[in-house]
């Protein structure tokens, strides 16, 4: 028999099948959510590209065409935690002397939410320990939030600005959420906010 006459082409060696199952925004959205469940039960060093696939159901080959390295799936499971295209806005769009109380809620909010809680501890955790994650969390805390909120505020030394206010808020989760100091982790967030939003609102608002 004429191989492939009665049946499907054989599947080419390192390439995943196309099927409604392994194409689509579908097997997209399994990979990213694979890859925050992965990355929150086994932290950075541990988790590999063949693990976030077993766990997606789809070849290894897909998560490098949809993510490419490992540093790219754990920067994009860090972007869905915080959603940056629909925080900046909200946080830019109301009048410019409340923005430091708006970062401040946005920050303890997304903590605060026990689904967003879990992949954000592992991020950080991953973060504390391994230079590669470390360098992840950098580069998207400063470029893609913080950064971007200064510059649009027209203030002087954005970046050194951005860094203050990260390492405030960067600090708030370590004590809180990770090493859970009290009175900190007891303290109820609406009192956290009070607290935070004038000093983020000087090192982002004043000139």
């Amino acid at each position: 028999m004429t191989p492939g006459a009665d049946g499907p082409p054989p599947r080419r060696r390192g390439r995943p099948s196309r099927t409604a199952d392994t194409t689509g925004p579908d097997a997209r959205t399994r990979i990213l959510e694979a890859a925050r469940t992965e990355f929150a039960g086994r932290g950075y060093d541990k988790t590999s590209i063949r693990g976030i696939a077993k766990a997606a159901d789809v070849d290894a080959a897909l998560v490098h065409h949809y993510f490419g390295t490992k540093d790219e799936v754990f920067a994009a499971a860090v972007e869905v935690s915080f959603e940056p295209a629909l925080v900046i806005p909200s946080i830019l769009g109301g009048p410019s002397e409340d923005m430091g109380e708006r970062l401040a809620r946005y920050f303890i909010d997304v903590w605060e939410n026990p689904v967003s809680r879990a992949p954000l501890l592992a991020i950080l955790r991953s973060a504390l320990t391994h230079e590669a994650a470390a360098k992840v969390l950098r580069g998207f805390v400063l470029r893609r939030l913080l950064e971007r909120i200064a510059a649009d505020l027209d203030v002087p030394d954005p970046t050194f600005r951005a860094e203050l206010a990260a390492s405030h808020m960067i600090g708030i989760a370590v004590l809180r959420y990770v090493i859970r100091a009290e009175p900190l982790a007891s303290a109820d967030p609406e009192e956290i906010i009070a607290m935070v939003a004038p000093t983020l609102q000087r090192y982002l608002g004043e000139k």
